[in-house]
């Protein structure tokens, strides 16, 4: 059996597996790793079983469990493994360090399940018990109660001050140093993209370290220019988010110096609805206990981006916009969500103020989900071997961005076209 270092993640310590998944000879190679972290498995009675997830349009997910003789599914579960591995070139889009570290750190505040290892290229950690949330259950007030919730949680209970540093802690690992996702690995990513493509000087945004407006730089400077409309759009692109930072990264809004630890990708896929008794009927305002999966984009942030982009996930991977919480639900939503966050965290102001200004901030934050996610596909069409039209979901979200400031400008009104149905959907009441 290989041997396995352990790894420093801040104040918290991952065990590294010097071994990496094949996704052509899957089995084999996720019993290797499996073996490694649970090796009382390989002469226990029972079969080792393998489960795949294919939610996610990154990822290869995995659940690895022992099923011994005598045991319930829950105990099994307890035991249960997922291993994610990561997609192909993935690291262009993604810090897989900081994505690390910020799952131990959040681990260690009970918000993400124990971190069992890392190896060359995934993940190893506990399985989470419960159901997969699809688009139609976010819409549940049940659900949708409990996943502000948690959010608010998330947001309060998590210093972003403790993060960041975790992040730049310094760290080795077989004696090899780290890109470490801190200030100056962004720096330098900046300056290998601007050596083949020197049309575009990366932007200093306000706060050092990385975050939201960082990571979308670092995307940007990432597009494919191998053809002169690559790299006109890539170049147009880059002009819009020097727009969209001048006019959103002002310090307003929860947290520290208006950013929050936020998760940044909280599509269905990534809420888990934890078992609970049946109960019928169900008491007034009731919610279901969730947690969430997946930190990769997990980033200091403004809440209102993390809240905006959670509700442009109600659409789903289909975008079927109808699905869009309206006005009413969106105020429901943020109420659950501040009284959630003043548990854990103290507000700045009244809780009524403080929805009243969510709400706002929500509602002007509502088209940089489509650039975020927009940009992030056209990088995935090049990069990607899964079987995903990322070329067509870029357009779809871009379209997005592009719908809301037409409505913000009033260009829309002006030339006499119909309301896009997602902008229809945003401004329901009920």
């Amino acid at each position: 059996m290989p041997s396995a270092c352990t790894q420093p993640v801040g104040c918290h310590e991952v065990r590294y597996i010097p071994l990496s998944y094949n996704h052509a000879d899957s089995q084999a190679s996720a019993l290797r790793l499996v073996l490694t972290v649970n090796p009382h498995w390989k002469d226990a009675e029972g079969r080792i079983e393998f489960v795949r997830f294919t939610d996610g349009i990154t990822n290869t997910l995995l659940k690895i469990t022992l099923r011994a003789p005598g045991l319930s599914d829950e105990e099994i579960d307890k035991e249960a493994v997922l291993m994610r591995a990561y997609g192909n070139n993935s690291e262009i889009i993604i810090d897989r360090e900081r994505e690390a570290r910020s799952h131990a750190l959040l681990a260690s505040r009970g918000l993400a399940p124990p971190l069992l290892a890392r190896f060359s290229n995934g993940l190893l950690y506990r399985f989470i018990r419960g159901q997969v949330a699809s688009p139609d259950d976010l819409t549940k007030p049940a659900v949708w109660r409990g996943v502000a919730r948690r959010l608010g949680q998330w947001h309060a209970a998590l210093p972003i001050s403790e993060a960041t540093s975790d992040a730049a802690a310094a760290d080795s690992r077989d004696g090899d140093s780290l890109s470490l996702g801190s200030a100056d690995s962004d720096s330098k990513l900046g300056q290998e993209s601007t050596a083949v493509a020197d049309d575009i000087t990366p932007i200093v945004t306000r706060l050092d370290g990385p975050n939201l407006w960082s990571t979308l730089q670092k995307w940007i400077l990432a597009l494919p220019q191998t053809t002169e409309q690559e790299r006109v759009r890539r170049k147009n692109l880059q002009k819009e988010y020097e727009g969209i930072v001048a006019e959103f990264d002002d310090g307003s809004g929860l947290g520290e110096e208006g950013m929050v630890f936020a998760h940044c990708d909280l599509l269905s896929a990534n809420v888990i609805i934890q078992p609970r008794p049946k109960q019928s009927p169900l008491p007034e305002g009731f919610a279901e206990t969730v947690d969430f999966i997946d930190y990769e984009y997990s980033t200091p942030s403004p809440a209102a981006f993390d809240l905006a982009n959670h509700f442009a996930e109600w659409a789903g991977y289909d975008c079927d916009f109808t699905r869009l919480p309206t006005r009413s639900v969106r105020r429901g939503f943020l109420e659950e969500y501040v009284d959630s966050f003043s548990q854990h965290d103290a507000l700045p102001e009244s809780k009524q103020k403080a929805v009243d200004e969510l709400f706002a901030d929500v509602d002007r934050y509502r088209g940089l989900p489509g650039f975020y996610w927009g940009v992030w596909a056209l990088i995935q069409a090049t990069i990607s071997r899964i079987d995903f039209d990322y070329a067509s979901y870029a357009e779809e979200r871009l379209g997005e961005y592009w719908a809301w400031r037409r409505e913000q400008d009033g260009s829309r009104a002006k030339a006499g076209e119909k309301i896009p149905l997602r902008e229809q959907r945003w401004a329901q009441e009920v």
